[in-house]
């Protein structure tokens, strides 16, 4: 069963920040994730941020899931995103 993704208007004005190189690899790394979200994420112990985090290289995608739908809430480096 493959999820739908959302994206929320941060979420895509923190991909747009992002260089071309890393914008491939998220985009190809999706793809494999909507497959199967649960099994390639972790849950967040904040709660604020979203329900997940998805790690992509030094990137980290923040999500939740809604049913069939994989809601992308905030897209960032490792180091910058859980602030």
């Amino acid at each position: 069963m493959a999820y739908e993704l959302r994206y929320t208007r941060s979420a895509l004005r923190d991909i747009r920040k992002l260089d071309c190189v890393a914008k491939k690899k998220l985009a190809e790394a999706l793809e494999r994730f909507k497959e199967n979200p649960r099994r390639l994420s972790k849950k967040l112990t904040l709660k604020k941020l979203g329900g997940y985090r998805y790690r992509v290289g030094n990137y980290r995608v923040i999500f939740d899931i809604e049913g069939e739908r994989i809601v992308i809430l905030r897209v960032g480096h490792r180091k910058e995103i859980y602030r």
